[in-house]
């Protein structure tokens, strides 16, 4: 049934974008855009959420990133290539990347607070610093989207409906601090529409660089799992285990995930 859903979505989207596939990246991007966006607004609608459901929240974005960087992005670069090393160098890049921009642009996390450059600290605004650390988030699922699409269409869409699904949550997550802090309520919605913009951008960005350079994508493939991973494993695990609370609700809330992406890749197989 979903396989089939997928496949009609495929020739459905490829028939109104006439074959093209970064008028394709496009659509999928505003998905993912709209459903950070709809997050935030749900973080303003509930306003406070009980701790453990953020847990969740990230946990479950955690799961499914894990499954995707690898059923999406690095098994098929693996598959294209006919070999790892082209993928390898990816990984490697997409890592180093992430660490750079890590490191260099200055960040707010919920739990383990500031990151980057002590100097900036002091001189950007605490909901600035909100939003870059979700652009950090956001960038490498973009890129995810815009690579897997260009492998193929069908694996795309999954992951682009997958990265939307875990994109609700954190985008209520992520707005929850802008919306105890600021006494507009517009502004954490639109803070989370921008957040969502930038992801969108990375997805048609993704999709365009290697639908032209088509045989530098299994590079591309590995640079968006590497990312993803490095995400993963250095920014969101750490954050939702650092509480050292409800640590069963938050275990259950990653393999929920992991069982979702799982679900929904293997139903293409």
């Amino acid at each position: 049934m979903f396989e089939n859903f997928i496949s009609n979505l495929s020739s459905y989207i490829l028939s109104i974008s006439g074959g093209d596939i970064v008028v394709v990246s496009i659509y999928a991007g505003l998905f993912v855009s709209l459903m950070t966006t709809l997050g935030a607004l749900i973080a303003i609608i509930a306003h406070k959420l009980p701790e453990w459901s953020v847990d969740i929240s990230l946990s479950f974005a955690a799961g499914v990133m894990v499954v995707a960087s690898f059923t999406s992005l690095i098994l098929p670069g693996i598959e294209l290539s006919g070999r790892f090393l082209p993928v390898g160098i990816g990984i490697f890049l997409g890592v180093l990347l992430i660490y750079l921009i890590d490191n260099l642009l200055p960040h707010e996390h919920l739990v383990k607070g500031y990151e980057g450059p002590k100097e900036l600290r002091e001189k950007l605004k605490t909901i600035w610093l909100i939003i870059f650390a979700v652009i950090i988030h956001n960038l490498p699922e973009g890129l995810a989207v815009g690579t897997s699409l260009v492998y193929n269409i069908k694996d795309g869409l999954v992951t682009a409906i997958a990265i939307g699904i875990q994109d609700l949550p954190e985008g209520t997550v992520v707005s929850l601090p802008l919306a105890s802090i600021q006494k507009k309520r517009l502004t954490p919605i639109a803070m989370g529409a921008l957040s969502g913009i930038a992801e969108m951008i990375m997805v048609v960005l993704g999709a365009l660089l290697f639908s032209t350079f088509h045989s530098f994508l299994p590079y591309g493939l590995g640079l968006a799992g590497g990312a993803m991973l490095y995400v993963t494993v250095k920014e969101m695990i750490p954050e939702i285990y650092r509480r050292e609370e409800n640590e069963k609700l938050v275990t259950l809330g990653f393999f929920l995930g992991f069982y979702i992406m799982l679900f929904l890749d293997s139903m293409l197989g």
